[in-house]
């Protein structure tokens, strides 16, 4: 939920924020310096963009080896967990307005009567009710990246990629107050000219594919292997009698192959996941004749007796089946616990699969905003250095976790149907949660707690992501969904879930808030604002009619911006018409908690009420007191 003109009121668009003075000194060509250079344009590179666009005392510069702006996508499929992400990011809307929401699956295998022929066997729910707020949306990938360009544009530092740059190498040297030494090939039309330029960054991000050029400068490899097996894939208006074109349809013949339907934005477009067999295929695959034309001939062979004309082609290509990961995401040696990396890469640089399960750019861009909020954090002052290396730590680990997922999940859709004819559909309803994106689970770290009181609040399990719930807020009665309060600013959250006594006099609140107002003053710069760092926000068991404002403790009503203006947003109360969150997520209504939840939405901690120094152990270790 946006807040604007806190310093002040001023005409136009809110959403653009008043312009930084740096912006109006950048160069019309590439600086020579910078804080973080991020290599890559696709979905990582720009959501690691657009997190470091939120502090303002960071510069950022972002290049790409392409000429211009990606105008057609690959990727399309956005987890629910994606679009949570898009919310912090004032995106959502925007995405889910314009998207294709997937809300059922249709799984179609041989007719039993008559084997040649495919059948509807069961339509179920794509996502699990209740485990988001959010839909499963496909979208193509370039308008997304075009959102996040739009977010960019309007950014305190008015941030724009520089197209026609390929990084060559990289040599670090921390001697240098900018360590990183980029080179950076000129590229015309794909071609390179033989011009480089040189850029220092204190830090540089690695987000160019999996023929990254930055992983090759760390030395780094993606080590794994490929199946045998080729898939088209082509985004198609089509005429068709199959039932289900506007369906997402996992169809799997007798013995023509297999084929995943994914209905697109707008009405009409479709893309078809077609499977290619080695033997009837083989032809064109050896030969390297694939056409649009021949995929419908294939398409048309597995959807027997339906049939479909293609009209029109947006996108199409073939790839190879292929999991592979690099041991580690950065240049920092594992072996070395004072080793603080000053390279990184993220998405597909470090681990690539197939794109059926609709993971790899929602893993990509969850990579990006781990690590965005560690560089800020970092950059800024108000974390050590060490946190950068809790970035590979977590998210290699996730990767690997895709890997076999990925693995596991393409080896069934090819199967034959006849092997075990419930075993996929099995797998998927088991598996919904995790290609929701919410299979992410964070092992103890300095930033996730290892022995939480995770009784205290049972559906807010420490290391996963904070799963939101309806809420009141108090000071103006609006229902709204609690997850959303929270921006990607680089803030951690504090959510005071409240004892029965709520803030009545003698209760525990007010001595706790007491408290709670130290430990933010003991992490927060002088100058900067309250919640800036750890922002605290309180959930009350009571209705909102029965609680008055200005009973509310000084941390819950913290004075901001240069008029010293009272935030009236930080308290909220249960709704009953959508759910009491208090019952929805478990927790304990006689004891209440704190749950901690870091920048990038993932629970750090859960403590009781009674145990704030326990939660200033864990902060004290992730971040730097103020001077």
């Amino acid at each position: 939920m946006a807040q604007f003109y806190v310093d002040g009121y001023r005409p136009g668009d809110p959403f653009v924020a008043a312009e930084h003075p740096a912006a109006a000194r950048r160069p019309p060509t590439i600086p020579a310096t910078t804080d973080v250079l991020v290599v890559g344009t696709g979905p990582a590179g720009l959501v690691l963009a657009a997190q470091l666009a939120a502090f303002t005392d960071v510069d950022t510069v972002v290049v790409d080896r392409r000429d211009g702006p990606l105008e057609v996508g690959q990727a399309d499929g956005v987890a629910c967990r994606t679009v949570e992400m898009f919310e912090a990011f004032g995106l959502a809307d925007r995405l889910i307005g314009e998207g294709y929401q997937v809300n059922e699956v249709a799984f179609w295998r041989p007719d039993p009567g008559e084997p040649d022929r495919i059948a509807r066997t069961d339509r179920i729910p794509d996502v699990e009710p209740g485990l988001s707020e959010m839909p499963h949306m496909i979208v193509n990938q370039a308008r997304l990246l075009s959102y996040l360009r739009e977010y960019l544009a309007r950014s305190p530092r008015r941030i724009e990629p520089y197209y026609g740059l390929h990084l060559t190498a990289v040599e670090v040297d921390d001697a240098r107050e900018h360590p990183v030494e980029a080179t950076l090939a000129h590229v015309v039309d794909g071609v390179e000219t033989g011009e480089t330029t040189t850029v220092r960054a204190r830090y540089v991000v690695g987000c160019d594919g999996s023929r990254s050029s930055t992983r090759s400068a760390l030395g780094l490899t993606l080590e794994g292997d490929s199946t045998d097996t080729s898939w088209g894939v082509m985004d198609v208006l089509v005429e068709t009698d199959f039932p289900d074109i506007r369906l997402k349809c996992a169809v799997q013949s007798a013995d023509q192959g297999s084929i995943l339907v994914i209905p697109r934005e707008g009405g009409y477009l479709v893309r078809l996941y077609i499977e290619l067999d080695n033997e009837r295929d083989r032809e064109m695959l050896t030969g390297r004749s694939v056409t649009p034309e021949k995929l419908a001939a294939v398409a048309n062979r597995i959807l027997h007796p339906y049939t479909l004309t293609v009209h029109d082609v947006g996108w199409w290509s073939v790839y190879e089946i292929g999991q592979r990961l690099c041991s580690r995401f950065d240049d920092a040696a594992g072996d070395d616990p004072d080793a603080v990396p000053r390279v990184f890469i993220a998405g597909d640089a470090c681990h690539t699969h197939s794109a059926k399960a609709g993971q790899g750019m929602n893993v990509s861009m969850a990579d990006a905003w781990n690590l965005g909020w560690k560089l800020g954090a970092v950059l800024r002052g108000r974390a050590r250095p060490a946190l950068l290396r809790t970035y590979s730590a977590e998210r290699q680990a996730v990767a690997q976790q895709l890997i076999d997922f990925d693995r596991e999940f393409a080896t069934l859709f090819s199967a034959a149907p006849d092997a075990d004819p419930e075993k996929f559909q099995r797998f998927f309803r088991e598996q919904g949660r995790y290609t929701a994106g919410m299979g992410v689970r964070y092992a103890p770290s300095v930033i996730t707690a290892a022995m939480p009181a995770q009784h205290l609040a049972s559906g807010f399990e420490v290391g996963t992501r904070f799963h939101s719930a309806p809420v009141v807020r108090l000071a103006d009665a609006r229902a709204l969904q609690l997850g959303h309060v929270a921006r990607a600013d680089g803030a951690w959250r504090l959510y005071v879930f409240a004892d029965r006594a709520g803030i009545a006099t003698g209760g525990r609140l007010h001595g706790l808030c007491a408290r709670l107002s130290e430990i933010v003053r003991k992490y927060t710069p002088a100058g900067d604002e309250p919640d800036s760092v750890l922002d605290v926000r309180a959930v009350l068991q009571q209705h909102h009619h029965d609680v008055e404002t200005v009973d509310l403790p000084a941390v819950l009503r913290p004075r901001k911006g240069r008029f010293g203006l009272v935030d009236h947003e930080k308290v909220f109360c249960p709704d009953p018409a959508s759910g009491d969150v208090f019952d929805l997520r478990g927790i304990d209504r006689e004891a209440g908690c704190l749950v901690l939840v870091r920048p990038d939405q993932y629970i750090a901690h859960v403590v009781g009420l009674d145990a704030p120094e326990t939660l200033d152990a864990l902060l004290a270790g992730a971040l730097a007191e103020a001077g």
